[in-house]
């Protein structure tokens, strides 16, 4: 594998140390290193297991990157990734507070070496708070948040949306806008600083639309009887004759009346009057009609119209919609079907992603890149502390 260096892409030329963690560590680097950013990942010398692929080409949030194995409890190890950090332009770890100051990695001694550091710390309580040094986990933020209490069907208890809400938008893509606005400021200051990416902050600001309709009385508490919790029955899920799922979003009235009338039903009888509390009535007449016929057909019946519809499709369909495929959006990259960097540049593009890495494999070709000279990563070699 040549060298990063210069790849392209909006951040070309940002080099980025990362501490190898999971979930929205990775997440949030990986949408930097995918905009072009040179990544260097200092992995554990004997990872801890955390659910992450056994194979490392299947562990796609770690793709674009250079990896070397370090062992950070040894002192001389410490300063070899001190040296590294004094060179890069970002640093990204994500240990419990103290750790890194710990391992002599702290942002103070950082910032001393690199006064322009942008040194993010992503945590799920944040840097500080009653919870700041408990262990939690992406259910455990989004509860705090007053997420996952909102996202369920009407009776039924909350429902685990994926990782998505906590680890990777409240997480990975909170860091990744911390960061590139910490660079924007450095900008104009010189100095660099330290972000506190809380998971539970990204989950409650996710959050915000929210908040404003519950003090506003428009939100009830009660799950699955809102306009976009499923509650309305034009903004809901139905099953088709064949057992598959169609989704439906009409909002606006307009889309709604055309809904109706690719349904076969007259919008007179139904838009303007299937609000949420409606919902026990004009639901089953919706399920009705959409057990008439397979997904293939209603997509048929919807091609080309405003109606709002669209099949749900499983990870397994997606790569072949029509859509996906004109747009280039799932990438088959190393034989592994997986989606495209986005957001999309039409100046600066990104590159195509490099495949994930396993650990170790680039430290001799890596580290002389950052300035780690031969003789010290043969001592460093020598007691097992550099793999």
């Amino acid at each position: 594998m040549d060298p990063q260096g210069n790849r392209g892409g909006p951040l070309a030329g940002l080099k980025v140390v990362e501490f190898a963690g999971v979930g929205p560590t990775p997440m949030g680097t990986m949408l930097l290193a995918d905009m072009g950013a040179e990544v260097v990942t200092i992995d554990r010398t004997e990872p801890i297991d955390l659910g992450s692929p056994k194979t490392p080409g299947f562990d796609l949030l770690r793709r674009n990157r250079l990896v070397v194995k370090m062992d950070l409890k040894n002192k001389e190890a410490q300063a070899c990734a001190l040296d590294m950090v004094s060179k890069a332009d970002v640093l990204i770890e994500g240990f419990r507070p103290g750790v890194m100051e710990r391992m002599g990695l702290g942002p103070d001694l950082c910032h001393e070496r690199n006064p322009g550091l942008v040194y993010a710390r992503m945590t799920g309580w944040g840097q500080t708070g009653p919870l700041a040094d408990r262990a939690g986990h992406d259910l455990n933020y989004i509860a705090l948040s007053g997420a996952l209490h909102a996202i369920g069907r009407e009776g039924a208890p909350p429902t685990p949306p994926l990782s998505l809400v906590g680890d990777f938008g409240g997480g990975g893509l909170y860091m990744a806008v911390g960061v590139l606005a910490a660079l924007h400021s450095r900008q104009q200051s010189g100095k660099g600083q330290v972000i506190d990416i809380a998971m539970v902050d990204g989950a409650l600001s996710l959050m915000t639309a929210f908040y404003g309709g519950y003090a506003s009385g428009r939100l009830s508490l009660q799950r699955g009887t809102n306009v976009v919790d499923g509650g309305a029955p034009y903004y809901d899920v139905y099953q088709c004759a064949d057992g598959e799922y169609v989704s439906l979003a009409p909002i606006e009235l307009r889309f709604r009346r055309e809904m109706y009338e690719k349904l076969g039903l007259n919008p007179g009888d139904f838009a303007g009057k299937d609000s949420s509390a409606d919902r026990h009535t004009v639901k089953p007449r919706l399920a009705e009609v959409f057990r008439q016929k397979t997904r293939a057909e209603w997509c048929k019946v919807f091609e080309g119209s405003d109606a709002c519809f669209a099949p749900v499709l499983s990870v397994a369909e997606t790569a072949d919609h029509p859509h996906h495929i004109e747009r280039r959006s799932l990438p088959a990259i190393d034989g592994i079907v997986q989606p495209a960097p986005a957001p999309r540049f039409l100046g600066t593009p990104s590159p195509t992603p490099r495949p994930p890495r396993r650990a170790g494999t680039d430290t001799d070709e890596d580290l002389p890149r950052w300035g780690i000279d031969a003789q010290t990563m043969k001592k460093l070699k020598s007691m097992k502390a550099l793999l």
